[in-house]
């Protein structure tokens, strides 16, 4: 059951959205400011968004760039649905991130269509990241030198004949290696949590540790990094 997170401050209007999506078969979980749906996403990460834009401690935008700026959150479908129509709002809502903007009042089929097209996409997206992840294991054994070289010379990994050697230790406290692992796996944030028994919140500081501490970027380039350097051999003897 796929999940969206409603982030609006009118009580009646979230009572309706979760009525209606539920009809859908959609599961949702709601809040009444950015502030808290940035605690309820690392908690409960949902497969959409749907945020006002004026609401109270944290507004619409502020919540979207602050969900864009973290790994996490940087490819899960956004729209805004906001009476703040004006052309300058929506370009700014565009600009900051989001995949879509609707005004208020609105058809309740629009909206249903444009989280049904986001969520294909998001679907379409991940196919070609497993896709990607395939190709990179079964090409791992063609990677040259060139191609592994500035990584491989910041953590001292030894390279022979276009092929890389063991790796070298990553530079990882215990806790975040073993999330590592996990991730490299294709483990989500709430899988990892239940796996390890922490908390989702948790596991993303450890795995924005983990980002910073390899010079990396996101999720994907983690994975890419693991495949390209040993690491998924490793993690499988």
């Amino acid at each position: 059951m796929k999940k969206i997170l409603v982030v609006d401050d009118d009580n009646t209007l979230r009572t309706v959205l979760k009525h209606t999506l539920e009809q859908q078969g959609y599961q949702v979980i709601s809040a009444i400011s950015g502030k808290e749906a940035l605690v309820l996403f690392e908690e409960n990460t949902p497969d959409i968004i749907i945020s006002d834009v004026a609401m109270p401690e944290m507004n619409g935008f502020d919540f979207c760039r602050q969900l864009r700026s973290q790994p996490s959150g940087q490819l899960v479908p956004f729209i805004f649905l906001s009476a703040r129509g004006g052309l300058d709002d929506r370009v700014l809502g565009h600009s900051i991130g989001a995949d879509d903007y609707l005004t208020k009042p609105f058809e309740i089929k629009e909206l249903l269509a444009k989280i049904e097209a986001l969520i294909e996409r998001s679907r379409r997206i991940h196919t070609e990241i497993v896709n990607l992840i395939g190709k990179l294991v079964n090409s791992s054994s063609k990677f040259t030198a060139k191609d592994n070289i500035d990584i491989s010379s910041k953590f001292g990994t030894e390279i022979k004949s276009g092929k890389v050697s063991e790796p070298a230790p990553l530079p990882l406290t215990p806790a975040e290696e073993r999330v590592f692992w996990e991730v490299i796996q294709g483990f989500t944030n709430k899988q990892i949590s239940e796996r390890l028994f922490i908390s989702p919140r948790t596991v993303q500081t450890h795995l924005s540790n983990i980002l910073s501490k390899l010079n990396l970027e996101n999720r994907t380039q983690l994975v890419r990094f693991a495949f390209e350097n040993g690491y998924e051999k490793v993690g499988q003897d």
